[in-house]
């Protein structure tokens, strides 16, 4: 017995150190629990589900993206009607180094939210681990394009560096394809956006017709993130009507 029980404790030891382990706490009266997750984890659930973003740090500094609400760790007890009223809603809790967000995640799980989950190392170390440029969405479908006429898309480009960023140079796979971003000049975690407009009948051929795919180059000054690349993707057809 005693040994299945060290087992356990050194399993649970491992999963708090590397991730693999959830690490779940009490709230203060136990009616409900919080998880401290990873920056990982963090941004998995940001990417595949929709959960309720929210900024506890005071003062208030810059939000992470997708932010949902800004509410003072020490308040959140008095402002419990403007969280998701559904006691199961996932609740992403963050603050500036993950102090203020563990009282605020034990707050909300004493309140019986039995899925709020709280950033370890809080944004310092999702900056730490988004040492780069973000280009989003990976790839657009425009779906079906009539020939003739011209599909119009936009991406968001981040800088998720503490340092300014300069775009160098835009530019795409096929002149069928123009690309524009609105500014060249982002300060540290601003965002820009890139417009992008798609004209399958540049080539004034049958080139363009069918399924196709084409890529936008943003080239930067920034060491670790040269150049990088999303995609759109149509299906061009005649209209012969």
């Amino acid at each position: 017995m005693l040994a299945c029980c060290l087992v356990l404790g050194a399993v649970a030891v491992a999963g708090l150190l590397y991730g693999g382990v959830p690490s779940f706490h009490a709230g203060k009266n136990t009616q409900g629990q919080y998880q401290d997750i990873s920056v990982a984890q963090f941004d998995a659930a940001l990417k595949e589900r929709d959960p309720f973003l929210v900024d506890v740090h005071i003062p208030r500094e810059d939000p992470l993206p997708g932010t949902d609400a800004f509410i003072p760790y020490n308040e959140v007890g008095e402002r419990l009607g403007e969280f998701p009223q559904d006691r199961s809603a996932e609740i992403l809790v963050y603050c500036r180094s993950g102090s203020m967000s563990t009282q605020a995640s034990q707050v909300l799980a004493a309140a019986g939210y039995t899925n709020v989950k709280n950033l370890i190392g809080g944004v310092q170390a999702w900056r730490e681990s988004h040492q780069g440029i973000e280009l989003t969405p990976e790839t657009v479908d425009l779906g079906t394009v009539v020939y003739g006429e011209v599909a119009r898309t936009q991406f968001i480009l981040t800088n998720t560096t503490p340092n300014p960023l300069t775009i160098t140079r835009v530019s795409t796979s096929c002149t069928c394809t123009k690309a524009q971003v609105q500014k060249t000049l982002l300060k540290p975690y601003e965002t820009t956006v890139v417009d992008v407009s798609f004209d399958p009948a540049v080539h004034k051929d049958d080139t363009d017709l069918g399924d196709i795919t084409r890529t936008i180059y943003i080239e930067t000054d920034n060491i670790n993130a040269k150049k990088i690349d999303s995609s759109i993707t149509a299906h061009v057809i005649k209209d012969n009507s």
